[in-house]
């Protein structure tokens, strides 16, 4: 299939994008989300998808299938976005895809309706012509991501049975500003805590602190006492669980390139951690906990001479196989006490997300490798796992198959903050893949 031949369908794609990004199905908010749902329910029953939508906490879940053929793929996109917050951030309205400079801006543009609308349009143009869908494709379509996705893992249980799939296509992906696509065969697990401390019933004159503690010091020191200065985790039995990595993994990690200067020139990073070196392994490989937030006493302008009864530090912690995030948890708690920080609270936040990575050397990974490098004329990136989080172990579980992501975000695409935008080529670019994949899974 020619570019000349996908012009129409990628046009129409950028039509629905922009119809879609128009509905500010914000999660965190509640805001619009049965109407994005009918929307995206409307374009998959006009390509002659079946599409059942079920309640979820949130957001309707949709479940639709089309196409006949030996190969079964299911494909998993959301409809939910972020909140437009800071608006006056923006250079263009959030819910109005703007083209500028060859980038198409929108809440959503990228994540995740960008990606949902070019698949579509792919398996629009591969029907077109073949005259009919030569697989069999299953999409899995929720309004609940951007809030950890409460209900999904309990739909996959229950609906393994019609779930299962010989491959699962993830979300998202990314391509390099060279124009490289990079594809992902898993994810890292997520926890979300705060720790909080409490000192006394109200907030006293600072000159107290020579008589009584501080929070805010005592979650410092705790903070403190949970990683080394090159990152490492220093919770006892944290790294206990840890998979060590297959040669593949360890193979496929030897041919990525970089050491992290995109990211660093991109953000004007000061501080990486590490030398470059292990970049890769790091962001792959290497379980990680990071802070937040700190919160706590007088943060206004000018001085308060407070000694604050109370403070909280927000942190997560990302995961690898086989680390258990329950697990994690009582080995927290473990620490804190053996530090002397039994007082400090622990609150666990939103869903725990499970660590997941696929088999590099399964046939459906390499198949998606193999038309990457064909659509796009170079050489993929394929990295074990990406160094963010989702609710990939459940597919991995109940659907039983391997799973991976490719997309079109862009380093600078500004994901979840004022701005978000992908680039027009590699929109284009994500049409002719999802086309060229659906193509080369049907004809085996």
């Amino acid at each position: 299939m020619t570019p000349t031949d996908l012009s129409a369908h990628i046009e129409r794609g950028l039509r629905d994008l922009a119809d879609l990004v128009a509905i500010p199905s914000v999660s965190a908010q509640g805001r619009h989300l049965p109407d994005a749902a009918r929307a995206v329910q409307t374009l998959l029953e006009a390509e002659g998808f079946t599409v059942q939508q079920y309640p979820g906490q949130v957001a309707p879940i949709l479940l639709a299938e089309a196409g006949e053929g030996p190969f079964t793929l299911l494909i998993y996109n959301h409809y939910d976005v972020q909140p437009e917050d800071p608006a006056e951030l923006w250079d263009t309205p959030p819910f109005t895809l703007t083209e500028r400079d060859g980038r198409l801006y929108g809440r959503g543009a990228s994540d995740d309706k960008g990606e949902l609308v070019s698949r579509l349009a792919g398996l629009r143009a591969l029907k077109e012509q073949r005259g009919h869908l030569p697989l069999k494709v299953k999409w899995l379509i929720e309004g609940e991501e951007e809030v950890g996705s409460p209900s999904l893992e309990g739909f996959l249980a229950e609906h393994a049975a019609e779930l299962k799939a010989d491959g699962v296509w993830w979300e998202f992906g990314s391509i390099t500003p060279e124009g490289r696509p990079v594809l992902y065969a898993g994810l890292k697990g997520i926890i979300c805590v705060e720790l909080r401390c409490r000192v006394a019933a109200s907030d006293l004159h600072s000159s107290n602190g020579a008589v009584v503690d501080n929070p805010l010091w005592r979650l410092a020191a705790a903070v403190a006492s949970l990683r080394g200065p090159d990152g490492t985790v220093l919770i006892p039995g944290f790294h206990d669980d840890v998979r060590p990595p297959s040669q593949a993994d360890l193979d496929a990690i030897a041919q990525l390139q970089g050491r992290g200067e995109a990211l660093r020139d991109t953000y004007d990073v000061t501080r990486p951690l590490g030398d470059g070196h292990d970049y890769h392994t790091r962001l792959n490989l290497k379980p990680v906990v990071n802070v937040n937030g700190f919160h706590g006493g007088y943060e206004g302008q000018g001085s308060k001479t407070v000694l604050p009864a109370e403070g909280m530090v927000k942190l997560d912690f990302r995961l690898v196989p086989d680390q258990h995030p329950d697990r994690i948890v009582e080995l927290l708690r473990a620490h804190l006490n053996a530090q002397g920080f039994s007082d400090i609270e622990i609150i666990e936040l939103e869903s725990h997300q499970h660590p997941a990575r696929s088999d590099l050397n399964d046939p459906f990974v390499q198949t998606a490798v193999r038309v990457a490098r064909d659509v796009y004329g170079q050489d993929p990136i394929l990295n074990p796992s990406s160094g963010g989080s989702g609710p990939m172990y459940p597919f991995m579980q109940h659907v039983g198959a391997p799973v991976i992501a490719l997309g079109i975000g862009n380093i600078g695409g500004r994901v979840h903050a004022p701005n978000e935008n992908i680039l027009r080529r590699d929109f284009e670019n994500g049409v002719r893949y999802a086309a060229a994949l659906l193509a080369a899974l049907a004809d085996g």
